[in-house]
């Protein structure tokens, strides 16, 4: 099965896991119905689309940071490539990922968070452990 892209329907950024299409009928256009996650919430959401209408592909990025604190109001603190400090993202809302970023902290561990962007959203995704402080 080949690499579906993301996609943009009404608000929520999706990874499209699912397309099939129906044949023209006599009152109107062939339908494209999607399937797909959401990026953000994991959420399974479906859309029904005329095939000859557009649908918008957003640019999602992924980019990794160190965690340097965790502050009492859900807020991380990051270390940006540059040397300096990211301040405006919150602990995920995932119960596993945030369990895991909170005793690796607690342990004492270096660890990079991969937050991943679109559409004006950021979201910490994925954590990787580079090894005790």
């Amino acid at each position: 099965m080949p690499e579906l892209p993301r996609l943009f329907l009404s608000k929520p950024v999706l990874s499209v896991v699912e397309v099939s299409t129906s044949k023209t009928g006599k009152h109107g256009h062939a339908k494209c119905h999607f399937v797909g996650i959401d990026i953000f919430t994991g959420k399974k959401l479906e859309d029904i689309v005329p095939s000859s209408h557009n649908c918008d592909v957003p640019h999602v990025n992924r980019t990794d940071y160190q965690l340097i604190d965790i502050s009492e109001d859900g807020f991380v603190s990051l270390l940006t490539e540059s040397g300096n400090t990211k301040d405006d993202l919150r602990l995920p809302t995932d119960e596993n990922l945030l369990s895991q970023i909170k005793e690796g902290f607690e342990g004492g561990k270096d660890l990079v968070v991969s937050v991943m962007s679109a559409m004006g959203e950021e979201q910490i995704c994925a954590l990787k452990d580079i090894g005790p402080k």
